[in-house]
Order: structure tokens, then sequence, then C-alpha cells
């Protein structure tokens, strides 16, 4: 389906990922599991009943949550939604669960268990599902992403983020990237933590790990684009003379490098210099500005300088 002009790019991507088949039953329940700890509710009422509702802004989260639990669990969610007046009439959908579902549900994400009697106990207050398999560690991550993710627009910057209600869901988050060696950066915003990707490699990576393939190749055009204009600009805004003066500098700083490495070996300088050194040799047409983006994580232009000054220095007191 084409993505609608006025809609974000990070709800382009949560349209196509809703679309998905919902997948084998491992997967299905760690949907439906990672859905309950960004977006799921429990209620205890009075009498001793137990019951279970969700919250989701993204229709398409809130029909594919629907489907989950009516297969995955044979239960019959009530599906209904809320619309608040302070947030632009904003709507929120709401799926609520009677008792004897959310009774079913509990206990197949072993939040609970049953006695001898059929006396439900509480156990743990998140659910507990073995992510062991590729498969169900994908399936977490995307259903984590249409329940608390967003992701800016590539045209802009390169940032996908997932809003952790609770340190153990982060603390799930960020196991499941570096088992999907995409290791993610954390803070904290608003008393919440924030588990993101930051650099263009991984949010494409992610996206194709979720399954947004589609997404993926709008991404990888965007960049492409976006790209092209940079060297459009940079040439229109550039002189011969500027361009000329850069390269000298470029080709100074590289035969310090090599000066370097051929005299006492890259290895004995600091990390943060080794380091330049090497994306400055690979990289000899480069801006300090580009230089700086390309480093990780990245470096301001005075920083830039300040280093490759460093490596100059070094290598002429070799001489």
């Amino acid at each position: 389906m084409p993505r609608d002009q006025n809609q974000s790019f990070s709800g382009g991507v949560k349209d196509e990922l809703v679309r998905l088949p919902l997948g084998k039953s491992c997967c299905q329940l760690s949907e439906i599991g990672a859905l309950t700890r960004t977006s799921g509710n429990l209620h205890f009422r009075s009498g001793g009943v137990l019951t279970v509702t969700y919250r989701l802004e993204h229709t398409g989260a809130a029909r594919r949550l629907f489907q989950l639990l009516k297969t995955r669990l044979q239960v019959s969610p009530v599906l209904h939604y809320t619309q608040s007046p302070r947030l632009g009439g904003r709507r929120t959908w709401v799926l609520s669960l009677d008792e004897a579902d959310s009774r079913a549900l509990l206990i197949a994400l072993h939040m609970a268990e049953t006695d001898e009697n059929g006396r439900m106990t509480i156990r743990r207050t998140v659910p507990r599902h073995p992510l062991t398999r590729q498969c169900c560690r994908r399936a977490f991550l995307r259903a984590a992403f249409l329940g608390a993710g967003t992701m800016s627009n590539p045209e802009k910057s390169y940032h996908l983020e997932w809003r952790a209600e609770d340190d153990r869901l982060a603390d799930t988050l960020r196991q499941l990237l570096e088992r999907s060696e995409m290791p993610g950066l954390s803070y904290q915003r608003k008393g919440k933590t924030v588990v993101c990707l930051k650099r263009a490699e991984q949010v494409s990576g992610m996206l194709a790990l979720m399954g947004a393939h589609g997404s993926v190749l709008k991404m990888e055009n965007i960049r492409v684009n976006r790209q092209t204009r940079l060297r459009a600009n940079r040439a229109a805004n550039c002189d011969e003379h500027n361009s000329e003066r850069m390269l000298d500098a470029s080709q100074k700083q590289i035969q310090a490098c090599r000066d370097i490495s051929l005299r006492v070996g890259l290895f004995t300088l600091p990390p943060a210099l080794r380091e330049m050194a090497r994306v400055r040799m690979e990289n000899p047409s480069l801006s300090l500005a580009e230089l700086g983006a390309a480093m990780d994580p990245p470096l301001s232009k005075s920083a830039v300088n300040h280093r490759l000054r460093r490596l100059t220095e070094i290598a002429e007191n070799l001489e």
C-alpha cells in the first residue's frame, strides 16, 4: 500500500509490520508477551476478580493483538476506543478481557498458575516466555516496537527507539539487541528508560530484522538521495581553491599517519588517535565535519581537527 503523504515514516513502518503473517505458535506468544509488557495493565477488582486490558494508539497494532489473542489463546477481547480532546482528538484503542480470558492469558504467559482446586495464584507481574529462538526474538522486538516504539524520518536523522515502562523491559530489549549484534544505547527521558539505535546501518538492520523490508528500501532510497544532495550542496558551496586546499591538507594528514605507521606503528598511538588515523587514511576526500560523522561515536569538527593536528605533530617529532 502506498504511504499517506501526511503519515510519519514510523507510522508507515508499523502499517507494514501489522500486515505480516502471524507466524508460528511460539512467535505469536512472543508478540503477545511483548505487547503485554508495553501496553497491558492488570486490574484487581473486588471479590478477587482480576482482568487485563491493553491500550494502543496504532489501529493496526490493536487489530493485530486482537487476532493474536483469538488465534493463539482462543480468547475474545472487547475492542473499543477512547478519544482525548486535549491531544487533538487522538484515539487510543482499548482491548478488554473478562475474568476467564484474563485467566487464560496469565497462565499462558507464565504470570499465574493454578493449584489442584483450580485456584489461580499470581506469580509475577510480567510475562515469562523463553526467547531462545531467533524467530521469537524477532517477534518480540517487532511487537515491542508496535506497542512502544517509534523512529525518526530518515530525511532528518537516523533514530529508532523503544520506550520502556520499567527497567526489566529495558534490560530485555538491550539483551535482545546484543544477541542480534546491534548493541543499543539507553538514556532516561521523563522518568522512563529509552533504548535506541542511532546509526543508519543499525536502523536499517532492525527494520529488516522485524520484517519491514519495504521500509528498508524506502529508507535506503532516502539515504542515497540525502547523500547525493549533500554532495551537490557541498560542491556548489566550495570553489576550486577551497577544494584544493582541503585535499592538500588531507594528503598531509594521510602522509603523517603513514609516517607514524612505518616508523613506530599505529598500534603505539592512544586508541582515539589510532582510530582517527584509520578513518582519515580510509577517507581521503572527506571534510573534517564528515570525518567526525564517520567516527563512532561521532565527533565535532573541532575535535577532529585537534586529533589530526596531534597526529601531524607526532609525525614531525619522529623526523
